[in-house]
């Protein structure tokens, strides 16, 4: 095992190329990716031990409460908690510290994932996406920099009401806009987008994408579909793609990425 393990869920590749910046500050790292089961859950031996993960509706998204839920620590490991969102950060990050009391944690914003709700600059504050991602490479290097000297935070982070209520709303919300995926004229049966689903909902058929009712809104198949062929409702067509630059498809259906 690595002296250092990240655990990372990301959908449209921010999320990884934080945990990446890190991981390659703190050195000998592996990335233990949690949009399906952790590869490694058994991290009593590692020194370091963070989650880095995206604001889906004011909470984790997927099953990333569960996955972290299957992590063994030991009780002194250092723990910590990095959470990328567009306008607020959620109770995310406090989830997870009921779990594996966390040591540390921060949050940083970063290009919106969720075109169906609004474009990729509304995030707070606004800014173009090649100043968003500057940004969050210096973000990276500090909460390194913290991390390797372990310093540790004199409160926990914490879970508002309005969040609480709002992400217990998702799993239905997201199941109801899943329905409205489709795709267009444009796809070339690359089959992109299956490999990409983290819940196997997209099924190709005869050279076409087929999807069920199990989409958690990672956006994976929308944002990286090299042909922009896949819609989810009338507003996504009108609507910018992104994908973090530093990130290609392939790199998130990895289960372990090491970082030396």
């Amino acid at each position: 095992m690595s002296k250092n393990l990240i655990y990372c869920y990301s959908g449209t590749g921010n999320c990884l190329d934080i945990a990446k910046n890190i991981a390659k500050k703190l050195g000998d790292t592996d990335i233990v990716m949690m949009r399906r089961e952790p590869a490694i859950t058994m991290a009593r031996k590692a020194e370091r031990v963070g989650f880095v993960f995206p604001c889906y509706a004011g909470g984790l998204p997927g099953d990333v409460e569960k996955y972290v839920r299957t992590v063994t620590l030991s009780c002194d490991t250092y723990t910590f908690a990095v959470c990328c969102y567009a306008g607020y950060p959620g109770v995310g990050m406090g989830i997870i510290d009921d779990i594996v009391d966390l040591d540390y944690w921060a949050g940083i914003s970063h290009q919106s994932a969720c075109i169906w709700l609004m474009p990729h600059g509304m995030m707070m504050p606004p800014m173009t996406a090649k100043a968003a991602q500057k940004r969050s490479e210096k973000f990276a290097a500090k909460v390194a920099d913290d991390v390797l000297a372990k310093v540790k935070m004199d409160k926990c982070p914490g879970k508002p009401l309005i969040n609480v209520i709002e992400s217990a709303a998702w799993p239905v919300m997201s199941k109801a806009k899943g329905r409205k995926l489709s795709v267009n004229n444009n796809c070339i049966g690359c089959g992109q987008c299956e490999l990409l689903c983290p819940r196997g909902n997209i099924k190709l058929v005869n050279g076409r994408p087929q999807f069920g009712n199990k989409c958690i809104q990672c956006l994976s198949c929308l944002q990286y579909c090299p042909q922009q062929a896949i819609n989810m409702g009338g507003l996504t067509v009108r609507r910018k793609r992104y994908h973090n630059p530093n990130v290609p498809a392939a790199e998130l259906t990895k289960k372990v990425i090491h970082i030396n």
